[in-house]
């Protein structure tokens, strides 16, 4: 404590201070000290200032009754501040609540408010063919199916994911379904580096991991999304068990295997490449990449320092070196096997996957299937257009009997409303929504909508 701070007066006869009074005087001055650290004054109601008005006016009546001191040592005790004792503490009090009340709905009283409602919890879960990362969020609600997404290839859940599934709109949906991300082995963010001389799972033993995953939280079935890579592998686990899955939202799926000069072109690109450089061309679109878009720099430097780039590699390789998806649509060779369950087939216009998406929708069954071609979204439309997918996801979702109460947005209003005017005035266009009610006339009733947004 400072000089000055306590006063003591020397005892003598004709001094008379009353306790009281040296009391004031010592939390006066500690209420100074305090003042001085709050540059900011903020105003206070009008019974605040009648209360500290009428103390004031006391303090100075019982100051002027006050005999002074006989001793020669000179007494300057201090000045009582402007402001009684007590009011740096009623400032206070006040300050917190105007400023509560100012930003009621704008700041998050914790950190948890700005993420998505809800926990997310992380798991290891054994495979027959390794360990898989899981990062799952809800209970299992009835017979409602979970959300499993997968990854594409120099990304990982987070990366892929997270602006898609942190879109406000979003959460309308999410309320209703368990969430499962599920990560490629070794592609999560902080993993360890696969051993030299390891492995890496086959497309079609990652897609066999999935029914562990399923059976481990207790999924009667599941509703994929899926990205490039995970699209592939979703589409697979769709064939090879069909009565898991209920429904596909597949974005970027090539369904081909790579030929040899693709392959070759591949090879020749990584030995003279950064690994990230090889694979953005497989994310993005040439438009954005010539461009180095803010996006394109983010996840170029993303994938280098998030992603360990010795198991990235191994997952490349076996990406490259898939075999073609073996679906055809019915009726178009003998046994012909296709994806059963309702699918929703997602590229961004100019995309590297577009030529691979259209090949994959000449294989499904047009009667449970829509293609879905998004201007303006890149390679990655899931990131550039969040607010688009997640109402193409839920009127999905509503095709297959889940969230009927859900309301149409603006969005869809003016998007239907286009639809219908373009086919109004030139009927035969490709791109209109083309479905029929009736059962009159020549070939099967067609629920394919082919739509561009």
């Amino acid at each position: 404590m400072g000089p000055g701070l306590f006063w003591n007066f020397p005892p003598k006869a004709g001094c008379t201070v009353p306790q009281s009074l040296l009391q004031t005087i010592r939390l006066s001055r500690m209420a100074g000290m305090k003042e001085q650290q709050f540059t900011e004054e903020k105003p206070l109601l009008p019974e605040q200032r009648g209360v500290d008005s009428d103390m004031q006016d006391k303090g100075e009546e019982a100051s002027s009754g006050l005999p002074c001191p006989t001793s020669n040592a000179p007494l300057n005790p201090p000045s009582p501040p402007s402001r009684p004792t007590h009011r740096w503490h009623v400032i206070a009090r006040h300050w917190l609540r105007q400023t509560r009340r100012r930003t009621s709905g704008l700041i998050p009283e914790t950190f948890d408010q700005l993420m998505p409602v809800g926990d997310w919890k992380e798991h290891d879960v054994e495979t027959p063919y390794g360990m898989l990362h899981v990062v799952i969020r809800g209970a299992p609600k009835g017979n409602k199916p979970a959300i499993l997404t997968y990854h594409d290839v120099g990304l990982n859940h987070k990366l892929c994911f997270n602006s898609f599934f942190s879109n406000e709109d979003m959460q309308e949906i999410t309320k209703h379904f368990v969430v499962c991300h599920v990560d490629a082995p070794g592609q999560q963010i902080g993993a360890s580096q696969m051993p030299q001389g390891y492995q890496y799972p086959t497309m079609d033993q990652l897609a066999s991991m999935l029914p562990t995953v399923v059976q481990h939280f207790g999924f009667k079935s599941i509703v994929g999304i899926g990205v490039g890579a995970g699209a592939y592998i979703l589409a697979k686990f769709a064939l090879i068990f069909p009565d898991l899955v209920e429904g596909l939202v597949l974005l970027n799926i090539d369904p081909n295997g790579k030929g040899w000069i693709d392959w070759a072109a591949t090879k020749l690109s990584g030995l003279t490449s950064a690994l990230p450089d090889t694979v953005l061309p497989h994310l993005f679109s040439q438009e954005e990449l010539m461009n180095n878009t803010e996006l394109v720099q983010s996840y170029r430097q993303q994938i280098n320092n998030t992603v360990n780039q010795f198991n990235l590699q191994l997952f490349w390789n076996m990406y490259n070196s898939r075999r073609d998806l073996e679906m055809n649509r019915s009726g178009s060779v003998i046994n012909a096997k296709t994806l059963k369950c309702p699918a929703m087939l997602v590229v961004g216009d100019n995309a590297p996957a577009e030529e691979g998406v259209v090949e994959c929708n000449s294989k499904l069954d047009p009667t449970n299937t829509t293609f879905l071609k998004m201007s303006d979204s890149g390679g990655l439309p899931q990131l550039t257009q969040p607010g688009k997918l997640t109402e193409a996801f839920k009127y999905f979702l509503q095709g297959m009997g889940y969230m009927p109460s859900a309301s149409m947005t603006r969005l869809a209003r003016s998007r239907t409303a286009s639809l219908t005017s373009a086919g109004s005035i030139d009927g035969s266009r490709s791109r209109a929504c083309t479905h029929s009610d009736s059962t009159e006339g020549v070939g099967p009733i067609t629920h394919t909508m082919e739509v561009s947004c």
